[in-house]
């Protein structure tokens, strides 16, 4: 074989790749020849490597000791998994087979219910499916256990589960055990520390505190926040003590932490010192807001810059009524009860951002009463409620409402108003949903096909009906996918709703069908 100088291929590679940089027309030869050079080298290169050590082969992974779910329903998520078409439905132009990606996390939560373990032979690709869609994140990396972060240790692509698993079943020690408690709290990964917080949490709450308190000077700012919002979690009198300490933390964001906290303890401290505050500046006689921030509003963690648009004084008066216990204002304003106060006029424009600040009181403190109270009449127009007329408001508001109440609010709500801005308010019911608002979600949306709207224009609602409707109401909405030949409809508008109703029962059989395949065998 000719070399670029006619001589045998023994050039140094070095020169060779200097060849190449500065062209071959300055040198003898050809780009055939250099190329040949190359390959002679590359050979010689590779043959003179010497193999380098096998390293250590990984420890077996740890044994899950939760149960593998029936042969039926791993069949079933390995479907969901590969994202492949169901066989129910029949097609059409827009399509009424289900999309099986979005059945995912309700298999995922039914599983997670029954305390299953994911198939090991699938656990590659549920931790591939969580790095995806971080909302299926903690049910994913729950099932997955303690495989999944066997694997996620040996694959960079998994690494999020290392910092966000929830540790899994069986890699945790005793909560009795204190040797093997205060050993994986020392040298444990991120995720196995806070599963072992939530475990210790769960057997003794102020155990959970004391735990912390053995390294929290030396933890990461980041991961004081996460830890010391775990704690929201059996929240109780007796966290105060380190939460009252966190409010001197050198972290802004875990200050005011510790803060929202300590104001969820109507008995706490803070919650008296919020309390005085606020009863200062909020009675029958009026709104008077605080003139200064003060060292001690600091310290209670009331941020003194106020978000762009917003006044100073409003901003902090927001704060001192928000963090203020509910309990204190009955007596303030002569024994009424909560509905009567939210009521009562407010002079000066301070209606809003007193209402503002007691819905998310109401919120913080899991207060019904009050929740109930500044939601109103769901019926009525929203400028005309008592407390917001904001969506997302009220949607936190229903969230502390019994299941029952919530859904008979809502259920009223869609009657009165429809569905274009009830889609956050339905997304805080319980699943199923409830009789009464399931029925209202359906007679809507076939009021709205009766109306001749198109359906995408309620594509989330249907959405959200095919993943909350109780599945035994397929039946009852057999009669709604039929195409009706109505001539006052908009074209094509009723085959397309035809379509997806016939998407929305496939759903709910689909879904009847996965439940069923995720019950233990008698």
């Amino acid at each position: 074989m000719e070399t670029l100088d006619g001589e045998t291929p023994h050039g140094d590679w070095e020169e060779l790749v200097g060849v190449a940089l500065l062209g071959t027309e300055r040198r003898q030869g050809s780009p055939e020849a250099l190329l040949d050079a190359a390959a002679v080298q590359t050979v010689r290169r590779r043959a003179g490597l010497r193999p380098a050590e096998a390293g250590p082969r990984p420890e077996p992974a740890p044994r899950d000791p939760r149960p593998a779910p029936p042969e039926a329903a791993r069949r079933r998520l390995a479907q969901l998994l590969a994202g492949r078409s169901g066989a129910a439905g029949g097609g059409g132009r827009r399509g009424t087979a289900p999309d099986l990606t979005e059945l995912l996390p309700q298999w995922l939560a039914a599983a997670g219910r029954y305390g299953y373990r994911a198939p090991a032979a699938l656990v590659p690709a549920l931790l591939d499916a969580a790095r995806a869609r971080t909302d299926l994140r903690p049910q994913a990396l729950a099932l997955a256990g303690v495989r999944g972060l066997w694997l996620a240790r040996l694959n960079p692509d998994w690494r999020f589960a290392l910092r966000g698993g929830s540790g899994g079943g069986g890699e945790l020690p005793e909560v009795t055990d204190a040797a093997g408690v205060e050993r994986l709290w020392q040298e444990g990964l991120f995720a196995e520390r806070v599963a072992l917080l939530g475990a210790v949490r769960a057997h003794e709450a102020a155990g959970a505190t004391r735990l912390l308190a053995t390294t929290w000077a030396t933890e990461r700012a980041e991961d004081r926040l996460m830890f010391l919002d775990s704690l929201r979690v059996g929240l109780s009198e007796g966290d105060e003590p380190f939460l009252e300490a966190a409010l001197g933390d050198r972290s802004r964001n875990v200050r005011a932490t510790a803060a929202e906290l300590l104001s969820a303890l109507p008995g706490s401290a803070l919650a008296g010192r919020m309390a005085e505050r606020a009863l200062a500046c909020v009675g029958p006689e009026g709104v008077t807001p605080p003139a200064e921030c003060d060292a001690g509003m600091l310290r209670d963690g009331v941020v003194k810059r106020p978000p762009a648009g917003r006044g100073e004084r409003a901003w902090w008066l927001g704060q001192l009524v928000e963090a203020a216990p509910l309990s204190c204002w009955p007596e303030r304003f002569g024994g009424l009860g909560p509905a009567e106060i939210v009521a009562r006029p407010v002079a000066e424009g301070w209606a809003e951002e007193l209402h503002a600040a007691w819905c998310r009181a109401a919120v913080r403190q899991r207060d019904p009463g009050w929740s109930q109270a500044l939601l109103g009449s769901a019926s009525a127009p929203a400028a005309a409620g008592p407390g917001t007329a904001s969506i997302a408001e009220r949607a936190k508001l229903l969230s502390i409402l019994p299941e029952g109440e919530r859904a008979r609010w809502v259920a009223e709500f869609v009657r009165a108003h429809g569905l274009s801005e009830a889609f956050q308010l339905l997304g805080v019911c319980g699943v199923p949903w409830a009789g009464v608002l399931g029925r209202a979600v359906v007679d809507a949306l076939d009021a709205a096909r009766a109306a001749g709207s198109y359906p995408w224009s309620f594509s989330g609602v249907m959405g959200l009906a095919e993943r909350c409707l109780d599945p035994a109401e397929a039946g009852r909405l057999e009669a709604l996918t039929a195409a009706p030949e109505d001539p006052d409809s908009a074209p094509g508008a009723a085959a397309y709703w035809s379509e997806a109703f016939q998407r929305l029962v496939a759903t709910l059989r689909i879904r009847a069908t996965m439940l069923s395949e995720l019950s233990p065998p008698l």
